[in-house]
């Protein structure tokens, strides 16, 4: 578990922690360089999933390389009940919301962040959508900033402290 007391807030316990792939770990189908060694650490202290739609057909590959679950999600292709962003919504709630944190940058992320105990937007090589900025609670500019709060939280107490 990561815990963290934010001055002024709530303290965080953090159980689990929600990846989106593409734009996210990973840029064309392609895992950041330093991102695997993160996540397994990660997944040493939470449950660590990794939601994509794989849109470039790695998903299994990925599995395999970061050792932890990866679900894929039915693309959305129109806004039906079952859209991406539904289902990732829909997923950190059956995880418990107030024990996940996500880190997405899609607009298909929002809610998901949006959902969460804590929601960081990463704004890399791909961008972010404005919605996915405006849900999060925390904005990094590449996705190892992102994973490296989550393993060292009290770096998390400067940016949220009220």
């Amino acid at each position: 578990m990561i815990e963290v007391e934010i001055p002024g807030g709530a303290v965080l316990a953090i159980k689990n922690v929600v990846l989106d792939m593409n734009g996210t770990l990973a840029v064309d189908g392609k895992l950041l360089e330093g991102v695997a060694e993160r996540v397994r650490l990660l997944a040493e202290r939470v449950q660590v999933t990794v939601l994509t739609a794989d849109t470039h057909g790695g998903a299994r590959h990925l599995e395999k390389e970061l050792g932890v679950r990866t679900v894929v999600l039915k693309r959305g292709d129109s806004p039906k009940p079952a859209a991406e962003d539904q289902q990732k919504a829909d997923f950190v709630g059956s995880l418990g919301a107030k024990h996940t944190a996500a880190v997405g940058n899609g607009t298909n992320d929002a809610r998901m962040l949006q959902e969460c105990a804590l929601g960081i937007c990463v704004v890399g090589r791909e961008g972010a959508a404005a919605a996915t900025l405006a849900a999060a609670d925390v904005v990094v500019c590449d996705v190892r900033d992102a994973l490296d709060l989550l393993l060292k939280p009290i770096r998390l107490v400067a940016t949220l402290r009220r």
